[in-house]
Parts: structure tokens; C-alpha cells; sequence
């Protein structure tokens, strides 16, 4: 008979749901883990695994030097008011301890030094180091049995559908970089010679991003002997006198009740998969399918359960978004997160005429599109263009550059579904239902623009952030090259997101809040399920999974009677 009561229950199994069940069992707490689906780590898995954290204990042996007094201005910037000064104190001071916890449990983190903040301008903004990026997870310390319980990442974490690839590799690769070609040499010769693994399992024996993470975080609740149950969506939560005292899940077909003594900790991520709460919270148009999230998953189920004991929902009307390419037999659509950023391409609406910076950070990007759509009705969906030029050097989505994979090896289903093509510009404004005139014109100034290396319209590659994913080849702008040599090529965006924002309100130690501001005692929220602690903006790459790891190591310490108490409390009275 399964045991129905435990100290801590925690819905979902992303990064910060697991952190706190680890971090709970090692307080001496019996915990419960409860997942929705049949697999293992939410988006987290399918994530790049990246990690925002100032001041870490990696910046040092970089050479760089941060405070926690630059990043709470710097984060108190970016959330414009929307969340509180508190909350983001207690992010900034308690993110590098949560790291060293990590370590410890054998999930350690190194930091990207050239990866700059996604606001280089703004004050208290870094050039890079703050975006960590996890040690490579070998995966037979999890054993391929629980292997496969691990969602699989993306296909765009893969090289040629198969080899996992970090941070560092990534952009070396798509900078082009001299010792590029090596780097690609050494993770084949490394992934074919690996019989013994291979024999056991097409999966990558190396773990690296979302996989790494999880695959880490997962080992570490085995180790711990943590209760999991699967396919267990959760129903409602259960209360007493106001206080929360359990969960109500549907398992095996049936509703179970499950008793929490201590708390319970939701972390079941965004409500991204939910197109009737999209379309309740969220700007127009909006589609689920839009997402690059698991499907299934993220419907929202326990922001409506903390919603009916009385918790706030907040910053509902924002996501963390990112535009998406649709590839068909997919079971999501993809993110194009830095392929943009590449010189030789741009981004127009349905008349042509560019309206954005296309190397700027993603939330940006998709914002952008919504905002030009309102005034030209021509954005949704918008149209990435770039020459046999960028065609020849660089991946795109699922297309790998022509020098490896020709136009004539590539799948004929694609043709017209993923990419379109034409010999001329006017021939692809054509299929593609883009203005002629102004798609020429807009093509014609990226050109000169590649020449004086000065984006007059919207400054693409004038700052740090642009120029991390730039061609180091390419002068005087590695973000900038010419549109000018046919066949010419486009790929249809989406706004899409890689999750929502928006969720219950938390204090800094994660206890959800009502609406006069009072916690509901035995009840905490972490990761998207939670209201974010950036606000409406994204500080930095890990800026997701960071927060939901930092607050699970907060909630933790609140549950068992030692909350984590502020060093900095004078930041607070002149902030």
C-alpha cells in the first residue's frame, strides 16, 4: 500500500521542484514528488540548463569582479515595479549559496565569462559571468533505466540529432572560431567511440544544459531514496482552519488524497500549454502551439489550485518569450534563440521593412512582434531572410549550413513548410506574400549597413550582448554582413515563448501570498508557477531556472524553522 502522508509534497519535476525535495530530505523531511506526466524534468530538461547567478564563486578565476549591490540595481531596473524590492534582494544575495548547494549535491556550475547581461546598458549590468552554464553530467550515474525516464532535450540541443552540446561549444561553433572545427571532431570522435554506451542506448552518454541539470538533480534524489510518482496530475489542494494540509492527485484513475504535515511546494511550471488562460491573460493573437515547451505539460493546473485557497495571481499578461519555427513531426515548436543574431540575415513584416534589432535577447524579439503587428497587421507571423551566403556558414533551425548539408540533401518535405526559396528576392517576396519593393529596400540597406558596420536603424551589434553571438570572422561588424547573393531564403516566426511569467505571488521565502498580503501558512510556489521576481523583463540567460532553485533553497529553510535572513537589509531603505 502506498504511503499517504508525507512532511513536504512538491508538485512537478523541473529544476527548482527537485532542488527542494533534495534540499528537504536532507533536513531530515520525508518527501513526496509529483509529476504530471510520464517523465521526468519539465521544461528544465529541454532547457539550455543555464543559471543567472551575481557574484559568483566562478567570476573570480575569470578575472571578474561583482556585487550584490550592482546586481539589485540592476535587477531593480529591469522589474520596473513589478516585483518586490525584497523579493529581489533576496534573489541576488542567496542565488550564489543556492550554486555552492548544487556543487555539493554533484550538479556544479561554471560560469560563461563573454555572456553579457540582456541589458549591457542599463546600470549595474555586467559584460558577462553572471550566466553560469552546468558541468558536463555523465549519464551513467543515473543508469539507463532512469535514462529514460529523463525527458529528452530539444533536437536543437543536438548536433546531427545525437551529440549534446555545451554553452562553450555552442558558440564557438556558430562564431566560427578557429579551433571550431576540432571542437566538432572531438565530440564525435568522443560519441561513436563510446561502443559500450551506444550499445545500451542511443542517448548521449554526456549530459550537457537542461539534461545535465536534471540528469544531476534527478541522480541526487535516488541517491536520497526520494518517493516519485508519475503520471499523477494534481486536482486540488486540501486545507484545514487555513492552512494548507495536502493534495488532491489523480492516480491510477482514481482521486487520492495525500497528507503534507509540513508544506506543500508547487513548482509545476507555466500555464503556456493552456489555450483557454492564454487567451484569458495573455496579448493577441496568442497559441498554445506557439510554445516550445513540453505538450501536455504546463496547462496551468496548480496556479488554479493556489488561486482557489485565495492566492494572488500576478504578472499574468507576460511571458518569457522567444520567437518559434514550426518543423514538421516535431512534438513542439522550436525556439530560435541566437541563429538570428548571425550576420547575413533579417527579420521583416508582411511589407518587407524590418522592425527590429534581430540580435537583441529574445523577450524583445517577441514583444517586437506584437507590437508591429498592432500597427501593420504584418508581423504575426514574421519572415527571417538571409543569402546562400549565410546559407553556406551557419545553421538555422533544423537546417544545417549548406557546406555540410546542401540544399539538395535536404528533406523535400521541408521545402515550403520550413524554409521557402527563391532565386531572386522579388521571387521569394512572392511565395512568401512579403512586398516586393520593400523587401528589396530592406536588403539593399542591411547591405550597405554590413559595410560601414553601423546599423543606423536599430543599432544591431553596437553592444556586448549582440556580439557574443557574432561571426568573429566578419568585420567591421560580426553581426552584420551583405543580402545579396542568390538563391535567397525565409523561414516563418512565431511570437512564441519558452514558458509564462505569470503565476502566484510569492514572498522572499516563497510563501504564496492573498491578496491582503498575508501568506497561507504550509503553502510555497517556486519556478513558473510562481510570479517571477525579474517582473515584466529577463536580466540575463538563466534567468528562469535561476530564481526557481534560489526560492526552493529559501522555501526549504523557511519550512524547517530557519529562514534565510537578509545581509543586506539597508539596500532596502534607499532602494
Amino acid at each position: 500500500m502506498e504511503q499517504n502522508e508525507f512532511d513536504v509534497i512538491v508538485i512537478g519535476s523541473g529544476a527548482g521542484a527537485l532542488l527542494a525535495a533534495i534540499r528537504a530530505t536532507d533536513a531530515g523531511l520525508k518527501t513526496l514528488v509529483v509529476e504530471k506526466t510520464a517523465l521526468v524534468g519539465g521544461t528544465s530538461a529541454i532547457s539550455g540548463g543555464g543559471i543567472w547567478i551575481p557574484d559568483n564563486h566562478s567570476m573570480p578565476k575569470s578575472g571578474l569582479r561583482d556585487s550584490v549591490q550592482a546586481a539589485f540595481r540592476y535587477v531593480k531596473t529591469c522589474a520596473r515595479g513589478l516585483a518586490s524590492d525584497d523579493r529581489i534582494l533576496a534573489y541576488v544575495e542567496t542565488a550564489r549559496h543556492m550554486t555552492r548547494y548544487l556543487a555539493d549535491i554533484g550538479v556544479p556550475y561554471r560560469c560563461v565569462p563573454s555572456y553579457a547581461d540582456y541589458y549591457p546598458t542599463l546600470e549595474g549590468a555586467m559584460p558577462g559571468g553572471r550566466t553560469m552554464d552546468p558541468m558536463d553530467f555523465n549519464a551513467g550515474k543515473l543508469g539507463v533505466q532512469d535514462l529514460e525516464l529523463l525527458r529528452p532535450t530539444s533536437p536543437g540541443q543536438l548536433v546531427f540529432g545525437r551529440m549534446h552540446i555545451n554553452a562553450f561549444e555552442a558558440r564557438s561553433m556558430l562564431a566560427r572560431e578557429r579551433k571550431a572545427k576540432f571542437v566538432l571532431m572531438r565530440m564525435m570522435a568522443r560519441y561513436f567511440l563510446d561502443y559500450p554506451w551506444r550499445n545500451k542506448t542511443r542517448r548521449d552518454r554526456r549530459l550537457t544544459g537542461g539534461q545535465a541539470l536534471v540528469g544531476g538533480l534527478f541522480t541526487a534524489l535516488r541517491k536520497r531514496g526520494i518517493t516519485l510518482w508519475l503520471e499523477s496530475p494534481l486536482q486540488s489542494l486540501t486545507e484545514q482552519e487555513g492552512r494548507v494540509t495536502g493534495v488532491v492527485l489523480r492516480r491510477n484513475g482514481q482521486d487520492v488524497t495525500v497528507s503534507a504535515r509540513r508544506a506543500v511546494v508547487l513548482g509545476a511550471g507555466g500555464f503556456e500549454r493552456n489555450q483557454s488562460m492564454r487567451e484569458e491573460y495573455l496579448p493577441k493573437p496568442t497559441d498554445q502551439a506557439w510554445a516550445a515547451t513540453p505538450p501536455q505539460a504546463n496547462t496551468g493546473d496548480a496556479h488554479r489550485a493556489g488561486a482557489a485557497l485565495g492566492g494572488v495571481l500576478h504578472l499574468m499578461a507576460h511571458t518569457w518569450g522567444a520567437p518559434t519555427i514550426h518543423v514538421p513531426k516535431e512534438e513542439k515548436y522550436r525556439a530560435m534563440f541566437v541563429e538570428r543574431s548571425m550576420p547575413g540575415c533579417m527579420v521583416v513584416n508582411a511589407r518587407g521593412q524590418r522592425f527590429l534589432n534581430e540580435s537583441g535577447p529574445y523577450p524583445e524579439f517577441q514583444q517586437a512582434m506584437f507590437a508591429n503587428h498592432a500597427e501593420t497587421g504584418g508581423a504575426v507571423p514574421a519572415w527571417i531572410v538571409f543569402d546562400a551566403t549565410f546559407r553556406a556558414n551557419y545553421p538555422i533551425g533544423p537546417i544545417m549550413p549548406a557546406m555540410a548539408v546542401p540544399d539538395a540533401k535536404l528533406r523535400k518535405s521541408w521545402l515550403n513548410t520550413v524554409y521557402w526559396k527563391g532565386e531572386t528576392l522579388e521571387e521569394l517576396a512572392a511565395q512568401i506574400g512579403v512586398d516586393a519593393q520593400g523587401l528589396v529596400a530592406s536588403a539593399r540597406r542591411m547591405t550597405e549597413f554590413a559595410q560601414t558596420g553601423k546599423d543606423l536603424d536599430f543599432g544591431r551589434g553596437d553592444n556586448v550582448f549582440d556580439r557574443y553571438y557574432g561571426d568573429v570572422n566578419v568585420k567591421p561588424n560580426p553581426n552584420l554582413a551583405p543580402i545579396q547573393k542568390g538563391p535567397f531564403y525565409a523561414m516563418k516566426l512565431h511570437p512564441g515563448d519558452i514558458g509564462t511569467k505569470g503565476g502566484l505571488l510569492t514572498d522572499r521565502d516563497a510563501r504564496v501570498l492573498r491578496a491582503d498580503g498575508q501568506a497561507i501558512a504550509g503553502l510555497y510556489c517556486v519556478g513558473n508557477n510562481s510570479a517571477s521576481v525579474m517582473g515584466p523583463s529577463y536580466p540575463g540567460a538563466g534567468s528562469t531556472l535561476g530564481p526557481a532553485m534560489t526560492f526552493a533553497f529559501r522555501a526549504i529553510a523557511h519550512i524547517v524553522g530557519q529562514p534565510i535572513a537578509l545581509e543586506h537589509p539597508e539596500l532596502l531603505e534607499s532602494a
